[in-house]
């Protein structure tokens, strides 16, 4: 386990206040004592994550994660605990101290740091030497400049199973850490091999300037065309973004979203510093969450084939559902923006990029050559299709405008577009709430979150907890009439059992004692269960009768029936099922 002192950590948290280190991430509103946004780790209309100052904790209720400001910066920037902790104290300006940071993870972590730095370097170094001959001509081919290719780090994966692999073995790294690191699998024999063959690598770079993965590209035609890493302790794609650590650093306020690696080199290549892509795979929210926390001027240059369309259309969605209104262009007499530089230069892309228009003008004007307007059947779906677009404008301003031209254009009354597109709004928000039910389910623990907080039993055992959290001092009252035994829940169990145990060794009870015991998932929960009941009174009786309930639930499970007669037996079937009517 993490071996950092709670004296630290509470030193350090009354240097982090959370309304302050959740402001620069996320927009905040007052309610009523309490702070609240919408939450950053799931879509949401309505803001449903809470702030709450005075536990400097906070819950969403749309999505069931929550915590103390800890957990916030383990879920938002994807550390580690100790990780975490160490981001914070440069936050504010604090040393760790380094005796206390003996935790598996992390140097876990720096062991795949280094070897990928290894690996880098080898990859590197074979793109300079005879084996990469292949290599320097697929980059030549593409016109990249060494200047580009020293800049981006580029290298090559020659055509052998092994060469990797004994080089990461000589510099010390076992078998099993090369398959951490996603750098060597190991075959259904048991033989270990390098995972990048023949391939041109692209080194994926976190903004601290750590390798943390690699995309490799055939040379030829085969499949698949590109291979990535997959998911890491220090890799997730579905998380970063390639050239973020150069954009970041450009002095440009825009950032430009493109498809692929190449596209981003070649942007950079030709002075668009500020060019970004997703890490071989489709935009995810949490990237497009990243993206917005750089920057909320923001163009889409993806494909102009029908799948870069297809992205592009949902990329434009995801980011109007944060409330970032993108720009987007559509780069005609090529394929991508590499090819069009190569055939109109760099400051005609310029000249595109600057005169570029807003995602949802560029979807209008799209939908517009589809149809012959001067059909009565075409005019109809045009005007729906329309109407769909806009129906994904956040702003209900922007909306309005839109509406506007879209009676003025095609000489309808605002009443009946105005109604249209409320309604599939409707429907829009019932698929949204579906949505969000899927994505509670896909995490056993968000399930336990979304299914076990509302029968009488579960609520009963949380109001135990929450009540002897809350008084610390009812400690022996409840160890009298009370056996944590009964709980039915073994979260519960845990949690409550935690709380005996700092409060028996006179520990505090701030959410950082709890990191060492509960995960980051549980730590939600946990904030849930203190903070849903701040309007109970939290009463004696109301403890009571919490215990009586949890007690009943430990009686029905455990009740001895091996003396009574299948009469009996029948008769206590029915009281119970009467019980629970």
């Amino acid at each position: 386990m993490v071996k950092i002192s709670e004296d630290f950590i509470l030193q350090l948290k009354g240097l982090c206040d959370i309304v302050s280190v959740i402001s620069s991430y996320v927009d905040l509103k007052s309610s009523g004592k309490n702070k609240k946004c919408s939450c950053p780790f799931h879509s949401e209309k309505t803001p449903s994550m809470v702030i709450y100052e005075d536990t400097q904790s906070f819950y969403c209720f749309g999505c069931g994660v929550g915590g103390d400001i800890i957990t916030f910066i383990e879920k938002i920037e994807n550390l580690s605990y100790v990780d975490a902790v160490k981001f914070l104290a440069d936050r504010a300006g604090l040393a760790v101290p380094t005796s206390e940071l003996d935790d598996k993870i992390s140097k876990q972590r720096s062991r795949i740091l280094k070897m990928n730095k290894i690996a880098a370097k080898f990859f590197f170094n074979n793109l300079r030497s005879d084996v990469g001959r292949f290599g320097r001509e697929y980059f030549a081919k593409r016109g990249l400049s060494k200047d580009i290719i020293i800049r981006f780090g580029l290298g090559y994966a020659d055509d052998s199973w092994d060469s990797l692999k004994n080089h990461l073995k000589s510099n010390g790294f076992s078998f099993e850490e090369m398959c951490e690191a996603d750098l060597v699998l190991k075959s259904k024999k048991g033989s270990y091999y390098d995972k990048f063959r023949n391939r041109v690598i692209f080194p994926i770079i976190d903004i601290k300037g750590n390798v943390i993965g690699f995309g490799g590209r055939v040379l030829d035609d085969s499949k698949p065309k590109y291979l990535n890493s997959s998911d890491t302790p220090v890799f997730k794609k579905s998380l970063g973004l390639y050239a973020l650590n150069f954009a970041k650093n450009s002095g440009s306020k825009t950032l430009i979203l493109c498809e692929g690696y190449m596209d981003v080199i070649s942007m950079h290549q030709n002075g668009f510093n500020n060019a970004i892509a997703a890490l071989g795979t489709s935009l995810t929210e949490s990237q497009v969450r990243l993206i917005s926390r750089n920057s909320s001027d923001v163009v889409i240059v993806f494909d102009s084939d029908k799948a870069g369309s297809i992205a592009m259309d949902r990329a434009y969605k995801m980011f109007l559902d944060i409330g970032v209104r993108p720009k987007a262009l559509r780069l005609k007499g090529a394929k991508d923006p590499d090819e069009y530089i190569k055939k109109y230069g760099a400051s005609r892309m310029k000249v595109l990029i600057d005169q570029s228009k807003s995602a949802i003008k560029i979807k209008i004007d799209t939908i517009e050559e589809k149809y012959n307007l001067e059909d009565v059947e075409q005019r109809k779906d045009y005007i729906n299709e329309y109407c769909l677009i806009i129906s994904n404008i956040v702003d209900s301003l922007e909306r309005e405008v839109y509406i506007g031209e879209l009676c003025k254009k095609m000489k309808l009354t605002r009443e009946i577009v105005t109604n249209h597109v409320d309604y599939l709004l409707k429907k829009k928000r019932k698929k949204y709430n579906k949505k969000i039910d899927r994505e509670l389910i896909k995490n056993v623990k968000l399930e336990y979150a979304a299914k076990n907080m509302h029968s009488k039993y579960d609520r009963a055992e949380q109001g135990i907890i929450r009540f002897l959290y809350n008084n610390p001092d009812y400690i022996n009252y409840l160890s009298e009439k009370f056996d944590e035994n009964w709980f039915d829940s073994d979260l519960h169990k845990k949690i409550y059992k935690t709380i005996v145990d700092k409060i028996n060794y006179g520990s505090s009870l701030d959410f950082v004692a709890f990191h060492s015991v509960l995960d980051v998932d549980e730590m939600g929960i946990f904030s849930k269960i203190v903070n849903e009941g701040r309007n109970y009174a939290n009463t004696n009786r109301e403890l009571d009768d919490y215990i009586c309930v949890v007690k009943e639930k430990y009686d029905e499970k455990y009740e001895d029936i091996s003396s009574m007669t299948l009469e009996q037996i029948e008769q206590r079937r029915k009281q119970n099922a009467q019980k629970k009517r």
